[in-house]
């Protein structure tokens, strides 16, 4: 990347963070560019070499949000969706230290920017990112565990749920547990006390 490309994404991840910071004040009908403008420290005509409209801000700032939550995991668990038919059943067990402990240091690391896109996902357009990933992973697990196709919303909810009440409790505490006693919980309300170890 030279140096004029770097400063235009810089500049861009200015603007994407802005509107996560008015995003927790205030709803996304009412956020202007001159506000964004002046969190992320650029002028208007700088807002809109970039972008035509706020929404087109939003929608960047969601993929931005996706990218570096994504970013945490490893390349082996990214590719899992493309080998979803041929790996072993265990490698489809999500409720586990190879995938929760990135989870959690995304949050932990992230914890307002998470929070802020927790309680603002309809805005952001994750409810749409939510139905590709049951289309395009979680279908497919559930596929090769056998659960009956009239159960599935119900259980990817159960799950899903939980995990983000577990989230939204650790959030509210500053994330004082760390990140292996969260992953412990959250294992412990899926798989029991038992068979937790």
């Amino acid at each position: 990347m030279n140096k004029s490309e770097s400063k235009y994404f810089n500049t861009a991840t200015k603007m994407d963070l802005a509107l996560i910071s008015l995003l927790k004040k205030k709803s996304f009908d009412f956020i202007t560019v001159s506000e964004i403008c002046e969190i992320a420290g650029v002028n208007r005509s700088t807002f809109y070499l970039h972008y035509e409209t706020v929404g087109d801000l939003l929608d960047e700032t969601a993929r931005y949000l996706l990218n570096d939550f994504l970013s945490y995991f490893s390349t082996d668990t990214k590719l899992i969706a493309q080998n979803l038919k041929n790996c072993e059943l265990n490698d489809l067990i999500f409720i586990c230290d190879k995938y929760l402990t990135p989870y959690f240091t995304y949050i932990k690391d992230n914890k307002e920017v998470f929070g802020t896109a927790l309680t603002n996902n309809k805005t952001l357009g994750f409810e749409d990112v939510y139905k590709r990933m049951f289309d395009n992973i979680f279908n497919p697990i559930l596929d090769r565990f056998h659960y009956p196709q009239s159960d599935r919303q119900y259980v990817m909810m159960y799950y899903l749920n939980g995990i983000n009440a577990i989230v939204s409790e650790w959030l509210k505490n500053g994330c004082d547990k760390s990140i292996e006693e969260v992953s412990k919980i959250v294992t412990i309300c899926v798989f029991g006390l038992k068979n937790s170890k």
